[in-house]
């Protein structure tokens, strides 16, 4: 991760799954009709003077990933042969694929342009209900989409099924992503053709109780919001795209109150994690309702909005990052940077030039006994990080590291201390300075070369093992799929025996890209997880969309494989971690587990007023036979490394080194 996206990290921080472009849909309980495809008529028309030509329009968006990673976007006449045969798995055909650029007009607003083919190259699906054979029309959504993978086009791994979010159809969350309203554009090779007029009395498009009637030749537009459905042509119409599922909910322009009561009403009946977390809702509320109530100010209402953040153990829960309350609370130091070692001692291992605790004399490899006079164990248990929540003990334990030597500027702590070898002990009393270096050099997000590559790669001298290292799945995501393929073209041409991979420090990002990384390690298919979201209509959660699955890459590195994990590999990171271990595949090595955090948050956005922003995770990931994947718990390592004072100093690389001696055990 960059400088630039750990100061992000920073100001909102929350580590999340990086959205999609488009969500795929589970099946509807109706049956639809399945067309058989026919190719596309290849003569071309002459067109008359309303016949559709180019298709313009604005592409609004709230969501605050909705740019992030993306590198070549585009619109697309996206064929939805994929809606009407319910085909989640639905890949679209090359040579149907018109695409036009897409410009970024002002924050938050994006315009596009898309020519249109005298003939489109899409898929004839009969769609009249006329009992006879017809060569059928092609149906289209004007949507936006970006490429990952190979050439400026979608390939399977950059997306299937049909839109769900900036799209110009509207499709229902609650109804299997249904198509219930918005714009479609359709072709017909004659007017001898038919579409539905409306949805029928099943209330779901292209099924067989859709009335019908002829439309014209040629382009047509479908407006599915009148009743009967509007079918008309246009020459230039202009379409906005609709944000769809992934919209922040607005409730900036509420008072306190509201905007609370809001939040926590549609917040709580989606939250996924309720029983697993065990928590008691009715408590949080007459708890944190009151203080909101009270609340005379800004900073009133943001430190109540933050410990009702803090209150719920979820990695993924936070509110946008205030600077003010931050220096307020926490912008005084010691200068002191902490680790722990795997016995429970806690070490310096760094002290700012000109910090308090260097002038009182505390040099890196002190280790600390006291802190204010309770033992430092117990001092660092109390300490409840501002950088927060966290899903697991083991992810906050590092946070409650840096906190424990942040407070108000001014106040004062006396520090009782060792050095290895030194049967004596020393004492330092501090009083805490405007300080923020010790802070960012113990985040590990901020110690990145701001020119280093999100994937790197090299060739470990000794050991003769590839080594890559993965710093985020939230950057260019164009980029990093060449790199990354770049990177296994070469191990696999040298011929490297073993792969190690280094994702110790890895914030997530884009799940789909971390899972298409893992696939060039197998040559089957594996379902990972299923996805479970609150249906506002039924009352419950449901399995929504395609499986999650490992597929294989286009590369098969078959060599031993060592993934390196800690508490700072998040999200993304830990479904890499966990789809690439699959079956024993890789070993996973590290002082500690992931920080298990791994629910989704793309449906989860809301803005609050005074311009916060707040996120709740809404996705349930369960294994294939029902159980809570990763959240709570994190992915555990193989080979558990003990922290030691050498480690903790820098002196040895504790978990590489463990991870190059196991591959070599294995390779031998």
């Amino acid at each position: 991760m960059t400088k630039r996206a750990a100061k992000r990290a920073l100001v909102l921080p929350i580590l999340a799954v990086t959205l999609a472009c488009a969500f795929l849909p589970t099946p509807p309980d109706a049956t639809p009709a399945a067309p058989t495809p026919r190719p596309a008529a290849t003569a071309i028309r002459q067109l008359d003077g309303d016949e559709p030509v180019v298709i313009t329009g604005t592409i609004p968006f709230t969501s605050p990933f909705f740019l992030d990673g993306i590198a070549e976007p585009f619109v697309l006449l996206e064929d939805e042969t994929g809606f009407i045969r319910r085909d989640k798995e639905f890949v679209f055909p090359l040579e149907g694929q018109m695409i036009g650029p897409v410009e970024l007009v002002e924050d938050g607003l994006l315009r596009y342009t898309l020519p249109l083919p005298a003939v489109p190259q899409g898929i004839l699906a009969d769609v009249d209900n006329d009992g006879a054979e017809d060569p059928g029309v092609m149906v289209f959504a004007v949507a936006y989409w970006s490429n990952t993978w190979g050439d400026p086009f979608l390939e399977r791994r950059d997306g299937r099924g049909w839109s769900n979010a900036y799209t110009s159809a509207r499709t229902n969350p609650y109804r299997e992503d249904e198509i219930d309203g918005g714009t479609l554009v359709i072709w017909a090779p004659d007017a001898s053709q038919g579409f539905p007029t409306d949805f029928g009395p099943d209330g779901l498009l292209f099924t067989e109780d859709d009335p019908t009637a002829a439309v014209p030749a040629g382009y047509s537009l479908v407006n599915l919001d009148e009743r009967p459905f509007q079918i008309y042509k246009e020459t230039a119409p202009e379409i906005e795209l609709l944000e769809g599922v992934v919209a922040v909910t607005d409730l900036s322009g509420l008072g306190y109150a509201e905007a609370f009561e809001a939040l926590f009403d549609k917040a709580s009946r989606e939250y996924p994690f309720t029983e697993d977390k065990d928590i008691n809702w009715d408590q949080l509320y007459g708890e944190f309702a009151p203080q909101i109530e009270a609340a005379q100010s800004f900073d009133d209402f943001y430190r109540a909005i933050k410990a009702f953040t803090l209150a719920i153990p979820d990695g993924h829960v936070g509110v946008s990052f205030d600077a003010q309350v931050f220096f307020d609370d926490f912008g005084g130091s010691y200068g002191l940077v902490l680790n722990e070692l795997s016995d429970g001692t806690i070490v310096v291992t760094d002290v700012m030039p000109g910090s308090e605790g260097d002038i009182g004399g505390i040099r890196p490899g002190a280790i600390l006994l006291t802190w204010n006079a309770k033992p430092i164990g117990e001092a660092i248990d109390s300490v409840e990080p501002f950088l927060g929540p966290h899903s697991t003990a083991h992810a906050a334990r590092p946070m409650q590291l840096i906190f424990v030597t942040r407070a108000p500027v001014g106040t004062r702590a006396s520090v009782e201390y060792t050095y290895p070898g030194d049967t004596r002990s020393q004492a330092a009393d501090l009083v805490a300075q405007v300080e923020y270096d010790s802070l960012f050099a113990a985040l590990p997000e901020f110690n990145y070369d701001e020119l280093a590559l999100p994937v790197e790669g090299s060739v470990l001298d000794d050991s003769g093992l590839g080594y890559i290292r993965i710093t985020t799945f939230s950057e260019d995501y164009n980029l990093m799929a060449r790199l990354w393929q770049y990177h296994l073209e070469q191990l696999l041409d040298a011929e490297v025996p073993g792969l190690i991979i280094d994702v110790r420090n890895n914030g997530g990002g884009n799940g789909g890209l971390a899972l298409d990384f893992a696939g060039y390690f197998f040559d089957e298919e594996i379902d990972l997880s299923v996805g479970k979201y609150y249906n506002e209509d039924k009352g419950t959660f449901e399995a929504r969309g395609v499986p999650t699955r490992l597929e294989p890459g286009p590369l098969l590195f078959e060599g031993p494989v060592a993934v390196l994990v800690g508490p700072n590999c998040v999200s993304a990171c830990e479904g890499f971690t966990h789809a690439i271990s699959q079956a024993g595949r890789a070993l996973v090595v590290g002082h500690a587990p992931t920080a298990g955090a791994y629910g989704e948050v793309g449906r989860g956005q809301y803005d609050l007023p005074e311009g916060l922003s707040l996120q709740f995770p809404t996705g349930r990931p369960e294994t294939p036979d029902g159980q809570l994947l990763i959240e709570g718990v994190g992915v555990q390592p193989d080979l558990v490394v003990p922290a030691t004072y050498e480690s903790a100093m820098g002196q040895v690389d504790a978990v590489l080194e463990a991870a190059v001696g196991a591959l070599l055990d294995r390779l031998q």
